[in-house]
């Protein structure tokens, strides 16, 4: 990888803070002609992913205020699973098992903790949950999916919205 040449601010800089040392000081390269600045690359290695609802079948959908009351935390949770201590294979199941069984026992809105993770841009299970539920088998029972509040979880859980049992 070749050496980055110094900008006309940082030569400037550089002699401003070696005008008082004596001795030999190493030179500093005139500062490159001014070219035009490619966008700075973000890094997305360890970005958390964003939480995406999956997507519904055509012709469902949910109405505005309903959308709303779960964002906010309104609608009363009917029950709750949480991952902590469970690996991914673990974890998987628990939340594939969870959301077909509380939409077979008719249950509308239930709170899933993955917990927020000690690795900077969250956890592998705060990664991988919304990636599951987005998978067909839950997909295809699901209406709705949004973060939770911080009294319930905040970043380190998700509102996860059932269909109707039909």
């Amino acid at each position: 990888m070749a050496a980055r040449r110094p900008s006309a601010e940082e030569s400037a800089l550089w002699r401003a803070a070696m005008r008082d040392v004596r001795g030999k000081t190493p030179a500093v390269p005139p500062a490159p002609p001014a070219a035009p600045e490619a966008a700075p690359r973000r890094d997305t290695r360890h970005a958390p992913e964003p939480i995406r609802p999956p997507p519904p079948p055509p012709g469902a959908g949910l109405d505005r205020r309903s959308a709303l009351r779960l964002r906010r935390g309104e609608m009363p949770i009917e029950a709750r699973l949480d991952l902590h201590g469970l690996t991914q294979d673990e974890a998987h199941r628990a939340v594939t098992r969870f959301v077909v069984r509380m939409h077979e026992a008719g249950r509308r809105a239930v709170l899933i903790v993955t917990g927020k993770g000690t690795r900077e841009g969250g956890g592998v299970l705060r990664q991988a949950v919304p990636r599951w539920l987005a998978e067909p088998t839950c997909r295809a029972v699901i209406l709705a999916v949004s973060e939770a509040r911080p009294q319930h979880g905040g970043g380190g859980a998700l509102y996860v919205l059932l269909r109707r049992k039909r």
